[in-house]
């Protein structure tokens, strides 16, 4: 497609990021970096989490973020879908997260595991009615015969938690993912992109500056 060339691939005015005055680690660079984003995309909450299946290869979709602090990024999903499975067979995840209105881009590496029921739970009731709902008709990414089936699983959803509005299904986790390496990269016009990669070192970080 010619207009691929066309197409501008960051906003006229991008933000300044200046290595030397972050943070000595990477959550609180980050929680920064979002908040400033919320003001100017849409969902900046949302990452591209990335697992690898049975067969060793790459799979990803589009989550959306749950909390974040000194220990890890946190999101959340069925341990019976292909991502909850993929995670119990190999705990090795890249979380990616895009913001083009400012021209910046998250990239975390490591591993996720399961955090206390009790944090799932809590996860879970705390999401809206229709997100409940569909945590309990189940069957993520199987393939659909009938699109009927969808109406009568929801019914049926939605009558279980009438009755019991605190019910949580067994499989709803919420994932920790530890980082082993996070790096923040901001675009610039002139394409010498600054990149500023932490790295876990210990109890603590390395800070490392890449070329573009």
């Amino acid at each position: 497609m010619s207009a691929l060339r066309g197409w501008p691939s960051f906003p006229g005015e991008l933000p300044e990021f200046d290595p030397s005055g972050a943070p000595a680690r990477p959550h609180e660079l980050f929680l920064s970096w979002l908040d400033e984003a919320g003001a100017h995309v849409l969902a900046p909450h949302a990452g591209t989490l990335s697992t690898v299946d049975e067969d060793g290869a790459p799979d990803a979709r589009v989550v959306i973020l749950k909390d974040v602090d000194a220990a890890g990024w946190y999101v959340a999903s069925s341990a019976l879908s292909p991502k909850g499975r993929q995670l119990a067979g190999d705990p090795r995840v890249a979380m990616t997260f895009f913001w083009p209105g400012r021209g910046r881009q998250v990239r975390i590496r490591g591993t996720a595991g399961p955090v206390d029921p009790a944090v799932s739970e809590a996860d879970f009731r705390d999401r809206p009615p229709a997100s409940r709902v569909e945590a309990f008709i189940g069957r993520q990414s199987e393939v659909l015969t009938d699109p009927a089936e969808i109406e009568l699983a929801a019914e049926e959803a939605e009558r279980k938690l009438r009755e019991n509005p605190d019910l949580v299904p067994d499989s709803w986790t919420r994932y920790r993912i530890e980082a082993a390496v996070v790096e923040f990269w901001q675009a610039a016009h002139d394409r010498r992109h600054v990149r500023l990669r932490y790295l876990r070192d210990g109890n603590g970080w390395r800070q490392d500056r890449l070329w573009p």
